[in-house]
């Protein structure tokens, strides 16, 4: 059985929609993890929006791999007007609601130690640019996605966050802090949601191998980072959004407020 004929909850639960009967919005779908999170979701047959910045090309080419399915629709998330226009498109494209909201898109980030901000040099500026592009995007996508799922009976949100809450091996000032507010509002929309039957999550990935953000990685760090892990091994995009599938699925209807962290037994958290 795969996840998208899973059957949906019995009567005595809310509404548990397989995967594939689910219209998914993945932010940052253009490039890196979000291609990866927005293809899988296809695979298991879900309709979903390829929502992009300035990724046009890889985000027109998904689509061309699933034309039936796949929408791609450019959108700064930060612009309120932008992400309400992407939602409406949705529903006019596809004839149904939102059901599941994935929040991947990153502001501009490379993970690239020597080259960040430390303690001196860190500013506002740096906080801010991560706090709208993180937290800012992810109220607007969820607000705008709130009356479609309740229509609907059903919602998943899943927001993308990060194991350096918990291990700052490399201390991203700007990056960790973003994703901290991100966290804090992944529990309290959980309590504010649950009983309209949307479910509020996050995964916590590592160092991916490889994502856009991580190509300025040098090799070192990814062999000390395999090294240091039960499996031995670097967590791929496409291993991490497996973890998106499991909480939009039905098996985890009962599951809201969490932070999983997908890293191959790095962090035990």
């Amino acid at each position: 059985m795969t996840l998208s004929d899973a059957s949906p909850a019995t009567s005595a639960s809310p509404p548990a929609l397989p995967i594939s009967r689910q219209l998914v919005v993945v932010t940052g779908a253009g490039r890196g993890l979000g291609v990866s999170l927005a293809r899988s979701f296809l695979e298991q047959g879900a309709r979903v929006v390829v929502n992009y910045r300035r990724s046009e090309e890889g985000a027109k080419a998904l689509v061309a791999d699933y034309p039936e399915q796949a929408l791609a629709v450019a959108a700064d998330v930060c612009d309120r007007r932008a992400v309400d226009a992407m939602f409406a498109r949705a529903r006019e494209h596809f004839g149904a609601p939102v059901t599941t909201l994935i929040n991947n898109a990153l502001p501009d980030f490379a993970f690239n130690g020597d080259a960040r901000p430390g303690p001196d040099e860190l500013t506002w500026e740096h906080l801010d640019h991560q706090l709208q592009g993180v937290a800012r995007g992810a109220l607007n996508t969820v607000q705008a996605s709130l009356a479609g799922m309740r229509e609907a009976g059903f919602g998943r949100i899943v927001n993308i966050g990060t194991n350096l809450f918990q291990n700052p091996v490399v201390p991203y000032h700007d990056y960790t802090a973003a994703k901290a507010a991100l966290l804090s509002l992944t529990r309290t929309l959980a309590h504010d949601l649950g009983p309209d039957n949307i479910t509020v999550n996050m995964i916590s990935g590592g160092l991916l191998r490889t994502t856009d953000a991580s190509r300025a990685t040098p090799e070192a760090v990814f062999d000390l980072i395999a090294a240091s892990t039960p499996l031995r091994r670097v967590t791929t995009p496409q291993e991490f959004a497996d973890a998106a599938l499991l909480f939009a699925s039905p098996w985890s209807r009962a599951v809201t407020g969490q932070n999983l962290v997908v890293d191959g037994g790095l962090v035990k958290d």
